[in-house]
């Protein structure tokens, strides 16, 4: 009873502060935590008609088929790939143009190259999918021909297997990086000028304010933003790759998103695409614990 009223005081003592809440707390409950229980398909065999809960139950039998398929081992392999080489590129770039930006002196050119790198970021996927096919046309693109007078003969690029990832993670570096920049350039908006006075007096140059006072400041917002980062790395959406991707390219090009995508949506078989996701994202909970706990252990920040 004395816990109850105390919560009871609380809630009218802080009512205000929970209605504000409240909408990112029925956001995250209707639209992420509500859909939960349709991980159960990945253990039935789902029919339309009967719905989750009266659908037969499967067991493992949709993931010992995953393992099985022949598919299993260009699906991981791909993934991995795709993922870890989007990680090297993707992560330190929005960090190193932080870092340009912030020895800028001049307001009006730093807030012109803001504003430039941000832009890509509101273009459609479809639209700079579309505009990488020009530029890569084997027909006239202007790519291809200022390749061709460098005696590169013109080539469909689109349907060159190992030219698909450094296409989708080229496209996608040059499409994200100032918007992913916002986070760095706020945190080093915050360090404490003073040190940085302090340095010039003891004769500092900027390459060594960059080293001994920029960077370590920011250094607990890149591990944090790291960590979030490996957590996500096998979430790489279909949309993209769909829209990239042909059979000439299913060899480095397919992975679980758009394996999923083809089986679930395009073959309706809704338990097995259901597996294949549950797989995915256990796998991104461990990458997550384990960055985590190793970014913990080695630099005592950590997310939790």
């Amino acid at each position: 009873m004395k816990a109850l009223r105390t919560l009871q005081k609380n809630i009218r003592r802080d009512w205000m502060l929970l209605l504000i809440i409240l909408p990112g707390v029925l956001y995250f409950a209707i639209f992420c935590y509500g859909p939960m229980y349709g991980i159960l398909m990945a253990f039935k065999d789902y029919n339309i008609s009967k719905g989750i809960w009266g659908s037969p139950w499967a067991g493992l039998k949709h993931f010992r088929e995953l393992v099985e398929s022949v598919y299993f081992g260009r699906l991981v392999k791909n993934t991995f790939l795709l993922s870890i080489e989007q990680l090297l590129w993707s992560f330190p770039v929005p960090i190193a143009f932080a870092l340009l930006l912030n020895e800028l002196k001049h307001s009006g050119i730093r807030r012109v190259a803001q504003t430039a790198a941000y832009l890509p970021h509101f273009v459609s996927v479809v639209v700079v999918v579309g505009i990488l096919k020009d530029l890569l046309s084997s027909n006239g693109g202007v790519l291809t021909q200022l390749l061709a007078n460098f005696g590169v003969q013109p080539k469909n690029y689109f349907n060159l297997p190992e030219a698909f990832r450094t296409l989708y993670v080229g496209s996608g570096v040059w499409q994200e990086f100032g918007w992913n920049s916002i986070i760095y350039v706020a945190a080093i908006a915050g360090i404490d000028q003073e040190m940085y006075e302090s340095a010039s007096l003891d004769g500092a140059g900027r390459w060594k304010k960059l080293i001994y006072i920029t960077l370590p400041s920011i250094a607990p917002t890149i591990i944090l933003l790291l960590i979030l980062n490996m957590g996500n790395m096998l979430n790489i959406g279909y949309e993209k790759v769909i829209l990239m991707y042909n059979s000439a390219t299913y060899s480095t090009a397919d992975i679980f998103s758009t394996y999923v995508y083809r089986k679930g949506l395009l073959n309706a078989q809704y338990s097995f695409a259901s597996a294949v996701g549950l797989a995915n994202s256990m796998i991104n909970v461990v990458i997550l614990l384990g960055a985590n706990f190793l970014a913990k252990k080695t630099t005592e920040t950590s997310i939790f």
